[in-house]
């Protein structure tokens, strides 16, 4: 008797499943097509047909993701994610270049990543503004540096409405500024890469952009605990900035003005006089502390008008978190470190032992 071979029951389903796998992988493999395809596309494509040039600056140790977060926030792309992918499959991670960029919309990513990587800063320069300098000595030294011409930046850091000056730019530090007071105060000091072409504006935009980045909400929650406006802690820490050099004293040194201004006692800062005669000396003369001037904080109780200088961060921390001591008095010795005095006698006596 012949045997019946036993069919392979288990070939259909096996021989289905076979053609299944192959249908699920050609299905990816035209996902991954087209979406390489789409990828390619964004990198190459501008984000709108807007021509307006912006200057976009990268600072020193910036990382690839707040790069391609500050160019999504300034619409020049349109994917963060498309951005970083691009710039790693690139290879350019590491070699973006701290400065400042000129780019519009028009540029893709792949252009902009040139740019940014590859791109001409011969252009540019770097100026550097001091901590405590005046509107006057920012002005001196662009000038010396043939970066403007003499009294351009004092006249345009005159105004006291930034719209006429910077008609595009609103500034929610400045609300309770006083509408007679100009920028003293909020041009933030630090160092700065600029184009050879920047304007008065230009500079003026960086510093109050950079003074809106530095003044954090903590400080400003500081001033009002201390019952100070952003407008009066920024004239107090302007004062500290002149008058204290470490961070440790400058917060003692802020408290004590606290508490002169909390007990009605004239601030009696030197650097207010300094501010009006201009001289620096560690200690004025009796003719320069009778000065008839409202910035003259010996012969008018309370805060000056406005800011005497463009104070520091420290400054500005200092003021929102002062410390507190029974200290009512202190000088500042010919070495800059401050010596602090709880009576009028015990000042005397330092002034005599350390400026006489």
């Amino acid at each position: 008797m012949a045997e019946v071979p036993l069919k392979d029951h288990q070939a259909g389903p096996s021989r289905r499943i076979g053609v299944y796998v192959l249908w699920v992988l050609a299905g990816l493999l035209i996902i991954a097509v087209v979406a390489t395809i789409g990828f390619w596309q964004s990198v190459s494509s501008p984000y709108s047909s807007d021509t307006a040039t912006q200057l976009f600056t990268i600072e020193q140790g910036d990382s690839v993701h707040i790069i391609s977060k500050n160019l999504h926030g300034a619409e020049l792309i349109r994917s963060t994610w498309n951005f970083e992918a691009y710039v790693y499959v690139d290879g350019s991670e590491a070699n973006f270049i701290a400065g400042v960029f000129e780019l519009n919309p028009t540029m893709s990513i792949r252009d902009i990543v040139t740019a940014l990587t590859k791109g001409d800063v011969s252009n540019e320069s770097s100026i550097t503004i001091i901590e405590g300098w005046t509107i006057e000595n920012i002005d001196e030294y662009l000038a010396k540096e043939d970066v403007l011409g003499a009294g351009e930046f004092a006249r345009a850091s005159d105004v006291t409405n930034t719209a006429t000056l910077l008609p595009n730019s609103t500034f929610s530090f400045l609300v309770d500024k006083p509408d007679e007071a100009n920028l003293e105060g909020f041009l933030f000091p630090d160092t700065y890469r600029i184009f050879s072409n920047s304007t008065a504006e230009d500079i003026i935009q960086r510093m109050l952009d950079n003074f809106g980045d530095k003044l954090s909400n903590s400080i400003v929650e500081g001033f009002r605990d201390q019952g100070l406006s952003i407008f009066e802690g920024v004239t107090l820490a302007s004062i500290v900035e002149k008058e204290v050099r470490t961070v440790d004293d400058r917060k003692i040194a802020a408290g004590v003005f606290l508490t002169r201004i909390e007990n009605s006692i004239a601030l009696q800062s030197d650097a207010t006089v300094n501010y009006v005669t201009g001289k620096s000396a560690l200690q004025p003369s009796a003719e320069d502390v009778e000065t008839d001037n409202p910035y003259n904080t010996y012969k008018y109780p309370g805060l000056p008008p406005g800011p005497i200088s463009n104070p520091s961060f420290d400054a500005l921390e200092a003021v929102a978190n002062p410390t507190e001591t029974d200290y009512l008095y202190f000088l500042t010795k010919p070495d800059g470190s401050t010596v602090f005095s709880e009576t009028y006698d015990e000042h005397l006596a330092n002034k005599r032992k350390y400026l006489q």
